[in-house]
């Protein structure tokens, strides 16, 4: 019934309960997938959350649409969805209530009733989720539902999508293949790097689970949201596509930009989610950071993710025998995001920019030789600049094609302002298989430069031995950094280089709260209140800039009161690429650890905090009293 991952909408991420979700939206978005090209593209489903219910049901058990939100009922929106060649999903949970705290119903003991009604309406697809779930076993809650719903769809002849969504506490992926469509391996998603990065890595490992009919979800698409950059929207969409996860777009379309649409509409990347073999793709390696990923394709093509997890561009690299592709002469490297081939001689290499990813699809064909060579463009240094003061860049562009690289360049472009000079030669006459043209280049931003992040630019330009011109691009960042001051410093209160968070931003000198900016609380841990620190949320990452002059980190450690009953965490801290101190999986049962670490020498320092390895729910952690001495 569901050969591939579904593909659609729903409106959870961007509107929540608010009043905007409502029967014009729906309709909205039904208009649009036909307007802007997704339903050509492959999208079919437009689901409603929850909210859309009066929270009691009538007097013979059934549930009631809320009036003021669907005026005409679910059938009227069903019938306006269908006239457009599309699908209606709806949500409710099982348990008495759902998720929302206005308590609507849920459908733990009328699920015969419900699921006939859903089918009578012309639903189809049931996202069911986990909340009010009085203790009943999971399997039977989900079970009873999937009967109710053969049941529904014998007498009214619609088959309905049934999306399993007990945030993966039971391991749906064990036994929910012949109970539902698709599972959710996690916990809800949010719109931040942390969260998509922790989600992600949680539905990697569960490849062999999945197939045509069964799915993994590690929840919907976050794309447009507005708490990512366009690159991390790329990567959550390659990443899901690859890990063939369903596809339901989270944001409200009628306000999404161009980048948005060119994100959810690239075809090439769909078609790698929606490959009738229906493998979700495979981790082969993930060393550092630096992530590989390949998934077997129906026509005997891999589909290959170059994800780079670090906050500088990395080289990340395979090999075509390596992701199981046959001995061939020459191979077909297809870029699903630049939408151009090229030829490589069987490495499958790139410098992806931080939180990015290269997606790709090889071929052993006999068609390389008429693609141009593939190169990597690469570089090295220059990542943090102290206004006023030379730092050094080396870039390099290497030849991974069968065939050679000729009249090759090289540009290094950045702000208005910067010195940017070539210190060594810039341009190569041919470069063959293997060869690489390196140049030194000179840094220097403005004095008086404000700290923060910039944009660099490095592009070479070559052509093929046929004549044909190409060119690469690679975005790089440098970060203008304040060297730390002298003496004892509270990190609370000095500026980061970057800052990711599991779940909402990073704050100063408050605990994490929740999904806001701002709204953290006083840090508490075990009953003690701290004045100074930062909260967070596992899986998270502070780094700063300590220019090789200080000496030593200092911390009290744990997970804040904020969460009474839960929450695993485990604090580290990083000296460049060391880990230099860390501690066991702590608990809210404990109170505050100190933690310190010998920093001499680094040039950065990270504090890492990990989920514990159970997942992060309620993982809200603080680095309380944390001081820098330089």
């Amino acid at each position: 019934m569901v050969p591939t991952p579904p593909m659609g909408f729903n409106n959870w991420n961007s509107t929540h309960c608010r009043a905007e979700f409502d029967e014009a939206m729906v309709k909205g978005i039904a208009d649009i997938f036909v307007e802007k090209g997704l339903k050509d593209a492959g999208y079919e489903y437009v689901n409603l959350d929850d909210c859309w219910a009066l929270p009691e049901r009538d007097a013979n058990g059934k549930l009631v649409p809320d009036p003021k939100r669907f005026p005409q009922g679910i059938k009227a929106v069903a019938d306006y969805v269908h006239g457009k060649g599309l699908k209606l999903g709806i949500y409710t949970s099982a348990g008495t209530k759902t998720c929302n705290s206005a308590g609507f119903p849920g459908a733990l003991g009328h699920e015969r009733s419900d699921a006939q009604q859903f089918a009578e309406w012309g639903v189809d697809y049931l996202k069911y989720d986990n909340c009010n779930n009085q203790g009943v076993d999971a399997k039977q809650r989900y079970t009873a539902m999937r009967d109710a719903l053969r049941a529904a769809s014998e007498t009214t002849g619609r088959p309905i999508v049934y999306s399993i969504c007990e945030w993966g506490e039971n391991k749906p992926w064990e036994w929910a293949a012949d109970v539902g469509h698709l599972w959710r391996t996690t916990g809800d998603i949010s719109d931040s790097w942390g969260s998509m990065l922790s989600i992600m890595k949680q539905n990697l490992p569960l490849a062999k689970y999945a197939g045509p009919g069964h799915w993994n979800d590690p929840d919907m698409l976050e794309v447009g949201n507005g708490g990512m950059t366009d690159t991390e929207y790329r990567t959550h969409f390659s990443m899901w596509s690859i890990m063939a996860a369903p596809l339901l777009i989270g944001s409200d379309l009628r306000k999404a930009s161009p980048a948005t649409f060119e994100i959810l509409g690239n075809k090439e990347v769909i078609a790698v989610d929606q490959d009738p073999l229906g493998r979700q793709g495979e981790v082969l390696s993930s060393q550092d950071g630096r992530w590989v990923v390949a998934k077997e394709m129906k026509d005997g093509s891999r589909a290959v993710a170059l994800f780079n997890e670090n906050g500088t561009a990395q080289s990340v690299s395979t090999t075509a025998k390596a992701v199981g592709l046959p001995d061939a002469a020459g191979y077909t490297l297809r870029d699903l995001w630049r939408h151009k081939s090229f030829n490589t001689a069987g490495r499958i290499s790139a410098t992806v920019p931080a939180h990015g990813t290269v997606l790709l699809r090889v071929t052993a064909d006999g068609e390389w030789a008429k693609q141009p060579p593939a190169v990597e463009l690469g570089a090295k240094g220059a990542a943090l600049v102290e206004a006023g003061k030379r730092a050094d860049l080396t870039s390099e562009v290497t030849d991974l094609g069968r065939t050679s690289a000729h009249k090759v360049s090289v540009s290094l472009g950045g702000p208005a302002g910067w010195r940017l000079r070539a210190t060594s030669p810039t341009t190569a006459s041919v470069l063959r298989t293997g060869e690489k043209l390196t140049t030194a280049w000179s840094v220097t931003a403005p004095v008086g430069t404000s700290p923060g992040t910039y944009g660099l630019t490095l592009k070479t330009t070559y052509r093929s031995p046929r004549g044909v011109r190409s060119e690469s691009v690679l975005p790089l960042t440098a970060n203008v950094v304040v060297a730390p001051p002298a003496g004892s410093s509270a990190l609370g209160d000095l500026p980061w280089i970057s800052a990711s968070n599991g779940w909402g931003p990073v704050e100063r000198n408050t605990s994490n709260g929740e999904n806001a900016a701002g709204d953290g609380n006083p840090i508490t841990i075990g009953g003690q209140t701290y004045a100074k620190g930062l909260g967070v949320h596992a899986p998270s990452s502070v780094e700063y800039y300590a220019g090789a002059a200080c000496e030593k980190v200092s911390a009290l450690v744990g997970v804040d009161d904020e969460k009474l009953s839960r929450g695993t965490v485990a604090f580290e801290i990083w000296a460049d690429t060391r880990k230099v101190a860390s501690t066991g999986v702590l608990t809210n049962a404990m109170p505050a650890q100190e933690l310190s670490a010998d920093v001499t020498g680094a040039q950065t320092i990270r504090l890492v905090v990990t989920d514990g390895e159970d997942g992060n729910d309620s993982d809200h952690a603080d680095w309380a009293e944390t001081t820098l001495s330089c």
